[in-house]
């Protein structure tokens, strides 16, 4: 019964207090009293924690010696410029939660949320420039935009989440890519086609 009653938030923490499923407070980390038998649940949420997204990549072991996924994810980092050139881009988001009601109540899968506007943000934001100046000049510039432009939108559909960074890592050039994006184009069309076949072919 005890057990029950006393719960703890941890020092980067803050906890949620649902009532029957209302929200009712918010408390700060140590030790603190509930109500028993289901009638109140507290939630932790990480309000001190800095998260991160990869795209276009995936770190396996980070470290002195940082490996990464040998995997291809040319799905996300596939981009087009404006003077239609197309690049392998892979970057990083940072963030951190700044509503933790928010993020519980007012939102669903708050990371691939994260995910899906940082990559409408950065395509978009590619197209916009020409392939010399995303390779060189201007990805300073790429990432601030970036970063104010996914803020609006999390903002925007009240996600209760704070980016701290967008940042370009790694920009590859039209001729590294042009094999890797034929063979997307490739699959997609086989993807496609296999669809077509399947909707259309008599049971």
């Amino acid at each position: 019964a005890l057990k029950s009653l006393i719960y703890s938030i941890g020092p980067d923490e803050e906890g949620v207090i649902q009532r029957f499923g209302q929200y009712v407070r918010t408390v700060g980390p140590g030790l603190h009293v509930k109500l028993p038998f289901g009638i109140e649940k507290a939630t932790p949420v990480k309000v001190r924690k800095i998260f991160k997204e990869e795209f276009g990549f995936i770190t396996v072991l980070a470290g002195v010696k940082t490996r990464y996924s040998s995997r291809q994810y040319l799905e996300e980092s596939l981009m087009l410029t404006g003077d239609l050139n197309i690049l392998d881009v892979r970057w990083i988001v940072q963030f951190k939660v700044k509503d933790p009601i928010k993020l519980l109540f007012a939102t669903r899968n708050p990371r691939e949320n994260v995910r899906d506007m940082a990559a409408v943000v950065m395509s978009r934001l590619a197209g916009d420039y020409r392939v010399d100046e995303l390779l060189t000049t201007k990805r300073e510039e790429i990432d601030h935009k970036a970063e104010v432009e996914l803020q609006a939108l999390l903002d925007k559909y009240d996600t209760g989440i704070d980016i701290v960074t967008v940042k370009l890592l790694d920009v590859n050039p039209p001729d590294k890519v042009k094999p890797a994006f034929n063979e997307v184009n490739r699959s997609e069309e086989r993807r496609v086609g296999k669809e077509c076949r399947s909707r259309w072919s008599p049971d």
